[in-house]
């Protein structure tokens, strides 16, 4: 947690004002305040490459893929975070008066690791199922080619896990229907990931 300018609890539009001034990315929920860390080489790595991957997956579906730097906010305004890529379908929405808050991601992903797996498969989590538009969340392992995925559907939300040699079926939505489905191999995420060494 980090300090916020009068050492309490924010509002929304507090923390987007002193957000927009500040170095570091800092996430939002519920009136605190959460630092994001730096990523390590293999987190940073799987998120470029899965970014690469998505966008020859979606590009021709009227889709694009958008990096850790775009924030996404929630409709009730409690929650605003980064996740390591985003994908968005059609025209963007951002949030009135904003265009740097989207409220319209359709695939969220997020990079595993052991002081964060918790917090993004909970509270994270939690949140990004109150964004009506998104219709697949992606946890990354970065210990072995293995993906989560929680992909909406009419019910609510299906759980199916991805290892080497699968492909991945995304749900992209273009328009208020399911229109498009697109496939990301698991194996060409992690090409190369188990190979570098920090020097």
């Amino acid at each position: 947690m980090t300090d916020t300018p009068a050492g309490r609890s924010m509002t929304a539009t507090e923390y987007l004002a002193w957000e927009r001034e500040q170095l570091d990315k800092h996430e939002f929920h519920h009136g605190e305040v959460i630092q994001r860390s730096v990523c390590s080489l293999r987190h940073c790595f799987l998120a470029a490459s899965i970014s690469s991957e998505l966008h020859h997956a979606i590009r021709e579906d009227g889709c694009a893929v958008l990096s850790s730097n775009m924030r996404i906010g929630t409709p009730d305004r409690q929650h605003y975070v980064y996740p390591d890529a985003v994908v968005v379908c059609g025209r963007a929405q951002t949030e009135p008066g904003t265009n740097d808050v989207l409220i319209s991601p359709a695939v969220v992903v997020e990079i595993l690791s052991p002081s964060s797996e918790t917090y993004k498969r909970g509270t994270k989590w939690a949140a990004y199922q109150l964004i009506p538009s998104l219709t697949d969340y992606l946890l990354v392992s970065q210990d072995q080619p293995y993906i989560e995925h929680y992909a909406r559907e009419a019910e609510g939300w299906r759980y199916l896990v991805y290892r080497s040699g699968d492909s991945i079926t995304l749900v992209n939505q273009l328009t208020t229907q399911l229109t498009t489905r697109a496939q990301l191999a698991v194996d060409a995420v992690y090409e190369r990931a188990f190979d570098l060494h920090a020097g």
